[in-house]
């Protein structure tokens, strides 16, 4: 099989668990990149942030970004966009300011979230990333209730971490009863994403590869999170990080080393070292 696409998850996948990233995985997507392979990112993180890594990367690519609700290569004409409308925005804030939460709308230009302050110990991994640009502004109010009553947002996608499990438990409850066009998405016992019915990591791949005229069959996905799982199964070859759960493992046709061992590199390594350039294959009419 010839793969023309490389489609990589971000946190737990291209970075290691120190936010960086390691030299030997830029060496291995530039060796990708030169043999005329399609490197994007599909990542929960807004455009932005990974606008932001695909140039470190010297990528020229369109980006599945917010979890799969916004798919483009610029911030003003995407090509693929499923928001969250002004009003579900808002009634699902109306319903999560009851809970002891804290909620950030995630735009892509910028960041909107109530000031309520979560134990660290309670939320550990699940916290907001940090790393955001400085060009992406960040915002928080007391009230996002009152906030989206004088500015009304369509959001992309909004994250939110809750002080305990029951409280994450109840407010999942209510909010899947309650909004039928919301996807409830649990990314750890503390904290759930929402985004549009219909949004998913697969679903804004599917999009740019058909947009590509790339096959599902060509595609290597490598994740390490339960919302990658469906990407790994359907694309042509699914590969699992070494850090990521059973279930993850599980689904995949492969399992790679951990990020922190440079899996991406060694995914690399063993899958495209004999594949020859892409518009050498194309002229000899090769599948």
């Amino acid at each position: 099989m010839v793969y023309r696409m490389l489609a990589l998850n971000v946190d737990g996948t291209l970075l290691r668990s120190n936010g960086r990233l390691h030299q030997a995985t830029k060496e291995a997507i530039d060796y990708c990149l030169k043999k005329g392979i399609y490197v994007t990112l599909v990542t929960n993180r807004h455009f932005q942030s990974a606008r932001k890594l695909g140039r470190a990367l010297k990528l020229n690519a369109i980006y599945v970004t917010h979890g799969g609700a916004f798919v483009s290569s610029t911030i003003d004409k995407p090509l693929y966009e499923n928001r969250l409308s002004e009003d579900t925005t808002f009634n699902l804030v109306q319903v999560l300011e009851n809970y002891d939460c804290h909620i950030r709308i995630i735009h892509e230009r910028y960041s909107l979230g109530n000031r309520k302050k979560i134990t660290e110990n309670l939320s550990g991994s699940a916290s907001m990333h940090t790393s955001e640009p400085l060009f992406y502004p960040v915002q928080y109010v007391e009230s996002l209730g009152d906030a989206l009553m004088d500015e009304p947002v369509t959001a992309p996608k909004m994250d939110v971490i809750f002080s305990d499990r029951e409280e994450q438990q109840a407010a999942e409850h209510t909010i899947r009863n309650a909004f039928e066009g919301v996807t409830v998405l649990q990314s750890s016992p503390v904290k759930l994403e929402l985004v549009s019915k219909g949004v998913s990591k697969e679903q804004g791949l599917f999009v740019l590869s058909n947009h590509l005229g790339i096959k599902a069959e060509e595609i290597v996905a490598i994740g390490d999170a339960h919302d990658d799982i469906n990407m790994i199964l359907e694309a042509g070859l699914g590969v699992a990080m070494g850090n990521a759960p059973f279930e993850v493992k599980k689904a995949a046709d492969w399992v790679t080393r951990s990020n922190d061992e440079s899996g991406i590199a060694y995914v690399i390594k063993e899958h495209f070292r004999k594949q020859h350039r892409l518009g050498f294959l194309d002229k000899i009419n090769v599948d």
